[in-house]
């Protein structure tokens, strides 16, 4: 098939007036975080047929293919024909003509919520401590509750000792149970710093009483100060939400610009055909296989802040969150917001009847071509995981220097 064109500062117009697009980097994912446009996401040429019906809903949605010479953009543009996809270009000279326009490339993976973890830690003043006076706290059995904000799998692969699971956007819905003294003093830990600098920055935005500091950089910062890790932990924090939190909660989504939706108003955004829509339950994994409105897809809320461009690869698109309990989707929205996402929470949708079955998960790419994070496992160089945060403190710098993101920071 003959492949149109579309060049850098066409791409570059798009998302700085927030068009409909989908710039993909058909490398495999190592390739991808050695370098790409700031709003770029990846799909591996041999995995369109995996992953595009689930990443890119519409069929008709304008996207831009890229590789960096590996001969990839022929076959990702005929497999995403063959699915329908009906709007496909090319990027003007790959990779290459990208860099030769002048413009920023971006290392590593969710590169621009990692950048604008980093703005929002810049303009706010995120607190934080380093790991050996977080350690100092623990001997000294002072009155603390360390809360870690990933994944469970993360946390039970390694985590501060005594610390307990907390998954980023359950933090407001379970703050109080967690930590039911006002006195104690709430530290929120990752593996680096984006998750922590967000779930501590929500705590705060939504107004608990405790004092919030963050794990200054996360395990990495642990590892690198020498400091024992446990394995294999498996605390997790209760339902509580602390006094208010319902309310604050939604009044900092309210304060984002995120719009609420009735059942009604949410059929008639679907109704839109000619805009992409995502629909995102960000609850936990298990609540949502016991029963979920129909066709929304699950992402816990605190995953789907950092894997933005992994769960919704169209930027400019709509995104409508739902969460029985209403916390969860608020506090997600309020950052997909400042994110610059037309971000919208589903008020109800959960007295009808509901759907039952477990999260649809996309399959792993293939460990020879998947990057391997610097803040993964227990077996990384103490070069790579200080190499990784100093990347991280560069990205407002470079977001700056790009000038695409449109973010902005309550």
């Amino acid at each position: 098939m003959t492949l149109r064109s579309a060049a850098p500062c066409e791409i570059r117009t798009a998302l700085l007036l927030r068009d409909e697009i989908a710039l993909l980097d058909v490398r495999h994912e190592a390739g991808f975080a050695t370098g790409h446009p700031l709003f770029a996401a990846n799909m591996a040429a041999d995995r369109i047929a995996l992953e595009a019906e689930t990443r890119l809903p519409r069929k008709d949605v304008p996207i831009v293919i890229y590789d960096n010479g590996e001969g990839l953009v022929a076959s990702a543009a005929d497999r995403l024909s063959a699915l329908g996809y009906s709007n496909v270009r090319q990027l003007d000279g790959g990779l290459d003509g990208w860099r030769r326009a002048g413009y920023e490339l971006f290392q590593d993976v969710n590169s621009y919520a990692k950048a604008f973890g980093e703005l929002v830690e810049s303009r706010r003043h995120t607190p934080s401590l380093p790991a050996d006076e977080v350690a100092a706290l623990i001997a000294g059995k002072a009155n603390i509750a360390i809360l870690d904000v990933r994944r469970f799998d993360e946390y039970a692969t390694m985590n501060i000792p005594g610390s307990v699971s907390v998954p980023g956007a359950e933090l407001v819905l379970r703050a109080r149970e967690a930590a039911p003294d006002p006195a104690t003093t709430i530290i929120v830990n990752c593996a680096g710093r984006t998750r922590s600098i967000i779930g501590t920055q929500s705590l705060i935005n939504a107004g608990v009483a405790n004092k919030v500091v963050a794990l200054r950089n996360g395990t990495i910062g642990w590892t690198l100060a020498k400091q024992n890790l446990e394995h294999g932990a498996d605390r997790r924090g209760g339902i509580g939400p602390f006094e208010d939190a319902e309310a604050n909660a939604r009044d900092v989504a309210y304060r984002a610009g995120v719009r609420r939706v009735s059942v009604e108003e949410a059929k008639a955004l679907e109704a839109q055909t000619h805009r992409t829509l995502y629909r995102f339950d960000v609850r936990d994994a298990e609540e949502y296989a016991a029963g979920h409105i129909a066709g929304f897809r699950h992402y816990a809320g605190g995953q789907l802040v950092q894997e933005i461009d992994m769960a919704a690869p169209v930027r400019g698109a709509r995104i409508l969150l739902s969460d029985n309990r209403g916390i969860r989707a608020d506090m997600t929205a309020s950052w997909l917001a400042q994110m610059g996402w037309e971000t919208y929470v589903f008020d109800g949708g959960y007295e009808g009847a509901l759907e039952a079955g477990p999260p649809k998960v996309l399959p792993k790419p293939d460990p020879l071509h998947r990057y391997r994070r610097p803040y993964e496992g227990t077996d990384v160089s103490a070069e790579k995981m200080q190499a990784y945060l100093d990347w991280e403190y560069g990205l407002v710098e470079q977001l700056r220097r790009d000038g695409t993101h449109g973010f902005f920071v309550i």
